[in-house]
């Protein structure tokens, strides 16, 4: 029989990854693997949501969020192309940590030397592309913001955007090999998601008005009736068309009807700004718009600012001075109102357009569930 003050005690098991721990040298080895790791899966959660979105400001936003989180500076922005066809890089309105001043032009043209300094695809400090474009006028523009950090967006050699890193929460810090490989990386994925979603910004917008065409409108359309029903918040439809359109055409030809559905277009997509609504072509000479989380109330009052501004406007064409006017039909869903998809609501605002238009155009129509029932179209009254 042993002595119980002869037992020996039973060691712990211990990991490989404790016994590394325990030699400082292993330790700091471990603890840079782990970060790689960490970095690495932060990659990948990127990744995983700029290939779920197509919308630009979403896109914008994670890329934003990823380089301040992984850079530890201040602020970020970013310069993109608005439009396709846009022939400058404008400062994103998502811009944080920068000392921006609202009166000054911060936009690039995309012929300029400094964007073409920029289609390498390194980071860069503002005294290194001052030297590399002999410090041509655009560079002030960046210079103003005073950026640590500049970054181009580069996919198959062609520049899509420009990023900009602010102060870092360390006092004078320098970026090391392995933080500037990071920011190289996430720019990377950056510029493949965005130059995706230029490619669905072309195959989806009119070329002539700027706006979303009908199909692309309807696929939103129906993704953000479905979060209104889960959300239970309401989702509005404004639909517009231009009083006595065809004669614009007949008078003046059909340059000059381009010319009016281009100006109209242009009222609209100015007083449409947040980035969750849209406007879009719906055909012809009608227009919709879609307003997210939007009561009746502020639909109707964004109709009625919209359509007033037309009407106050001087379209002048070809030495010719023209009024033009529009008629409006809005629909909102909402717990009075559910209808059962996008198809219906648009049609709902299409009639309360019909109804504007038989109660003598140039103005604007709730959809009244309760009072709409019977189609406007049925009545001899012409949409025009």
């Amino acid at each position: 029989m042993i002595e119980s003050s002869k037992i020996i005690p039973k060691r712990e098991k211990l990991s490989i990854k404790d016994c590394l721990l325990a030699v400082p040298e292993y330790k700091e080895i471990l603890d840079d693997y782990e970060k790689q790791i960490y970095d690495l899966n932060q990659l990948l959660e990127l990744s995983r949501s700029l290939c779920t979105t197509l919308e630009l400001s979403k896109l914008i936003e994670s890329v934003l969020l990823m380089v301040t989180a992984q850079s530890s500076v201040i602020g970020t922005g970013i310069f993109i192309q608005k439009e396709f066809d846009s022939v400058e890089f404008i400062l994103d309105k998502t811009i944080t940590g920068f000392d921006v001043d609202s009166n000054f032009d911060y936009s690039i043209p995309i012929d300029s030397p400094l964007a073409k300094a920029l289609e390498e695809a390194r980071t860069f400090k503002i005294s290194e592309l001052a030297e590399k474009t002999h410090n041509c006028p655009d560079l002030e523009k960046l210079r103003k913001l005073n950026p640590s950090l500049v970054v181009p967006l580069v996919v198959k050699n062609h520049l899509n955007g420009i990023l900009i890193l602010g102060d870092r929460f360390a006092e004078n810090a320098e970026y090391s090999e392995y933080e500037i490989s990071q920011v190289q990386m996430i720019a990377q994925l950056a510029s493949v998601a965005i130059s995706n979603a230029s490619l669905v910004e072309q195959a989806s917008t009119d070329l002539m008005t700027k706006l979303k065409l009908k199909v692309y409108f309807f696929n939103m359309l129906s993704d953000k009736l479905d979060e209104a029903k889960t959300c239970s918040s309401p989702l509005s439809i404004l639909m517009f068309d231009i009083d006595h359109f065809k004669k614009f055409n007949d008078t003046y030809g059909h340059a000059c009807g381009d010319y009016v559905l281009i100006e109209v277009a242009k009222i609209i997509r100015k007083n449409v700004i947040r980035s969750q609504d849209m406007a879009s072509r719906y055909g012809g000479e009608e227009f919709t718009v879609m307003l997210n989380e939007t009561s009746m109330e502020d639909a109707f009052g964004l109709a009625e600012k919209i359509r007033r501004e037309i009407e106050e406007t001087d379209f002048f064409y070809d030495n010719q001075h023209m009024k033009v006017t529009i008629s409006i039909g809005v629909s909102v869903y909402k717990a009075d109102n559910p209808v059962e998809g996008a198809k219906q609501l648009v049609e709902q605002a299409d009639q309360a357009l019909y109804i504007s238009k038989r109660a003598g155009r140039n103005r604007t129509t709730i959809f009244d569930p309760a009072k709409n029932s019977e189609n406007p179209k049925d009545s001899d009254s012409p949409k025009n």
